[in-house]
């Protein structure tokens, strides 16, 4: 038996190859770099507190909220993907707009940065999410 796909499906299956959104791919957009139980977080979102506090608290503002020199993490996590996130982190970026030129400095060479970029993200994506708040996060004891 032969089975047939209508010019209509073809042309979903297409859409949805093209554009990324296969069932692998919303599978594995929706696994989150962080745990948290009872208010609580692993160690690498925790260690990304303590990384972001170290290097990027300064022009983001305490817990990824902004400042007037640089924006809100929080807010900005909501629209981009890890990868683009650790891509302007590593490289850098320069925004240039009538009103304001804002730069992003490259710390793709910076250790202290690079080396905890997951845990950073994930620290930074919890607070995203709404599950994590302000201030130090309490992380739990992982066996």
């Amino acid at each position: 038996m032969t089975s047939r796909l209508s010019i209509g499906a073809l042309a979903a299956l297409w859409l949805l190859t093209a554009t990324g959104m296969s069932t692998v791919a919303r599978a594995a957009d929706e696994e989150k770099p962080y745990v948290v139980k009872d208010g609580k977080v692993d160690q690498h979102a925790y260690n990304g507190w303590r990384r972001y506090t170290e290097s990027c608290l300064r022009c983001h503002g305490p817990d990824g909220s902004g400042s007037s020199y640089a924006p809100a993490l929080t807010e900005s996590l909501k629209g981009l993907t890890e990868d683009q996130f650790k891509d302007v982190v590593i490289n850098g970026r320069k925004n240039v707009t009538t009103s304001a030129e804002n730069v992003m400095p490259a710390f793709g060479e910076v250790e202290d940065v690079v080396s905890y970029l997951d845990d950073m993200y994930a620290y930074l994506k919890a607070r995203s999410d709404g599950v994590v708040g302000r201030g130090r996060p309490e992380r739990f004891e992982q066996k």
